[in-house]
């Protein structure tokens, strides 16, 4: 054991309830989408008594692996797992230059994990151990998208005709190949890029995708629709100003983090409701999105701002600022991820609504407990904990690789070549 550990900093700094204590953290990385799933596993002296947490950063799997075995678990280790924000606070301060998404999502994992144990500890579902339930269940929504306006209505009618009521529509364009659209190449021929993306046809083609989308599906289906972080302010202003005619749900992430100092005119001057924070990597700063009056939703991936316990202090601050939540969760989220956010879903007066995944049956084999989408709603485990396991033989047979999510999660470039935002 290192020398580190035996300073008073380190030490279990009062007498703890009883004598259970961390013996050990580990992560288990797995892919049986094909996207990197990484959760962190803390082990316990109590036979049986373990957690499982998720810090799923896609693009940059390995370091959180690292940060968790190489870093993280020599500071916990002998340590009473019920001091949640205790052991949090530590670790999130040692690095002394704090935050960023590879820390965070470490730190998410070992939080996350310490709910599930304090769940299973205590005989209750994580929500109980917050409040309880404000809800029965959770609304959410799903993506339509394809390379072209029909292929995505062909799409949403399917999921109305299943019985889901919020439906978040994309259209491919050149330049796009991501984010539930497909793209359509060679769309500029003589530019540099002739596979770029030109923000003057999106903002053309996204209105039109929502006139026909609102005559053809009808007053009562709530739309989204996701800008991934691509506008200008000012253009941020004439989608929102164009849409306005189709009664969105809300408009996501029209500026990229480096323009959220813009985000309060662009909503002062925005005729439909603003979901941003995916792409929030503190706690700090999606606060400061809630507090800033930027925003009508706040839509953290939680695991990239420290789990669950942070994200439950910005649910409280969204009720007592006229916030709503709408946690981000697509398939770069994990079973537990997913089962965190409905713990939030479920006991938040803030709730707005939830991005949903449906999850494929080698997933559901990997993570036993796997929460299933039901007519649209998604309700949590009553199990102790998060109500998921996870089946390590399973888990090993779908190997983690470096994937394409490194490719187009680095942006769009435009037709002379420009590298964009993502």
């Amino acid at each position: 054991m290192s020398d580190l550990l035996t300073e008073p900093t380190f030490e279990q700094p009062w007498p703890a309830r009883d004598g259970t204590r961390i013996t050990g953290v580990r992560t288990i990385v797995t892919a049986p989408e094909g996207t990197p799933l990484v959760v962190v596993r803390v082990d316990t002296n109590v036979d049986g008594l373990y957690g499982l947490g998720c810090a799923t950063f896609t693009q940059r799997w390995h370091s959180v692996v690292s940060f968790v075995e190489e870093h993280l678990e020599r500071l916990v280790v002998g340590r009473y797992p019920g001091d949640i924000e205790d052991l949090t606070r530590l670790v999130r301060l040692s690095g002394y230059w704090r935050d960023g998404g590879v820390e965070n999502n470490a730190l998410s994992g070992l939080d996350m994990a310490l709910w599930d144990i304090a769940g299973k500890r205590s005989g209750l579902p994580v929500h109980e151990l917050v409040g309880g339930k404000a809800r029965a269940a959770a609304d959410t929504y799903i993506h339509a998208g394809g390379a072209t306006v029909e292929e995505t209505l062909d799409q949403a009618r399917a999921y109305v005709a299943e019985g889901w009521r919020h439906i978040r529509l994309q259209v491919g364009q050149p330049g796009i190949g991501a984010y539930g659209a497909h793209g359509v190449g060679g769309g500029y021929p003589g530019s540099p890029y002739p596979d770029g993306w030109r923000v003057e046809e999106y903002l053309r083609v996204t209105p039109a995708l929502f006139e026909r989308a609102r005559q053809e599906l009808g007053p009562d289906v709530e739309l989204l629709h996701d800008a991934h972080s691509r506008l200008t302010p000012k253009q941020a202003v004439t989608l929102a100003r164009s849409l306005e005619p189709y009664g969105l749900f809300f408009l996501e992430d029209v500026l990229a983090p480096e323009e959220w100092r813009s985000l309060p005119g662009v909503r002062a001057a925005s005729p439909v409701p603003l979901a941003v924070g995916e792409l929030a990597t503190s706690a700090t700063t999606a606060a400061g999105l809630i507090l800033d009056g930027g925003v009508d939703f706040i839509r953290c991936h939680i695991s990239a701002i420290g789990g669950f316990s942070p994200a439950k202090k910005l649910a409280t601050l969204a009720e007592f600022t006229g916030v709503r939540t709408a946690w981000h969760a697509p398939g770069d989220t994990s079973p537990i991820g997913a089962a965190a956010n409905v713990a939030l879903d479920v006991g938040s007066p803030a709730f707005g609504i939830q991005e949903g995944h449906v999850y494929n049956d080698a997933t559901h084999e990997v993570f036993p407990g796997t929460l299933r989408i039901e007519d649209g709603w998604l309700r949590p485990n009553e199990e102790p904990g998060w109500g998921i396991d996870l089946d390590e033989d399973a888990a090993r047979r779908f190997a983690a690789e470096l994937s394409g999510h490194d490719a187009w999660a680095a942006g769009v470039r435009s037709p002379d070549g420009a590298l964009r935002y993502p």
